[in-house]
């Protein structure tokens, strides 16, 4: 579903992402963890188009980033760290630009507004403008505008920032229900329990480089994903930020 080969992205003389390949399956969560400023970010936003890089190649599906990148995006589904709404508009009329942007049909639509919005419940606030929600109900709209077009890829930044412990657990479940339906997962998160018991491969970045990736049995072997973590950055101990 995804392949990266040899990914750079430099600013200045600094490379935030340096010579990154990786390579995530249909069926597959993969989780990328990395300490602030490692690159995680700066990678995930060339992989959705949202960012150019200097050198190297990124395909989804098949097709590439860079020739191809609306029938990539036609495929993807991302939520950023940050999103970015519409205040001004209510949420269905933000819901339904969406749509509009990927062109489904109205009844399609108001089946998938409905759906979603019940599964996060957001059915009673859609008629409000977004700049009254807070900032888990941003964060579920969001949610809900990235998966309106049924994505075959998600690719998510910290996706449980906000959330309360039943909307994330409904996260996990799309997540692993999309992926058991023949599609793909790839998120960063600094919740390296969330990661260990969700994901089924992971991919460590330090410096902008990839320093481990395989699935999350190879990667933890007989210790915990927490303590593999922090052997690599070279921590005796601590909490991740």
């Amino acid at each position: 579903m995804l392949k990266i080969e040899g990914l750079t992205k430099k600013y200045g003389d600094k490379r935030a992402v340096d010579d990154l390949s990786l390579q995530i399956a249909q069926g597959e969560i993969c989780g990328f963890i990395g300490h602030n400023g490692a690159g995680k970010t700066t990678a995930i936003k060339a992989v959705c188009g949202v960012l150019r890089f200097d050198s190297g190649e990124i395909y989804i599906g098949g097709q590439s980033v860079k020739k191809e990148p609306m029938a990539c995006k036609r495929m993807t589904a991302y939520v950023p760290d940050n999103p970015d709404l519409y205040d001004f508009l209510p949420g269905i009329k933000y819901l339904n630009f969406i749509a509009d942007v990927y062109g489904i049909d109205a009844g399609e639509r108001r089946r998938r507004i409905h759906q979603y919005a019940e599964i996060f419940e957001l059915t009673a606030d859609l008629a409000a403008p977004v700049s009254a929600y807070s900032h888990g109900m941003k964060q579920k709209l969001a949610l809900m505008a990235a998966l309106i077009h049924e994505p075959r890829f998600m690719v998510f930044d910290e996706p449980f920032v906000g959330l309360d412990p039943k909307a994330s657990r409904t996260v996990k479940d799309i997540m692993r229900q999309k992926c058991d339906n023949g599609g793909a997962v790839f998120f960063s998160t600094h919740v390296l329990e969330v990661a260990e018991k969700l994901c089924d491969k992971v991919a460590i970045i330090k410096g902008g480089k990839l320093v481990a990736c395989g699935d999350m049995e190879t990667v933890r072997g007989d210790s915990s994903l927490e303590e593999v973590f922090f052997e690599i950055e070279g921590e005796g101990t601590g909490a991740d930020d």
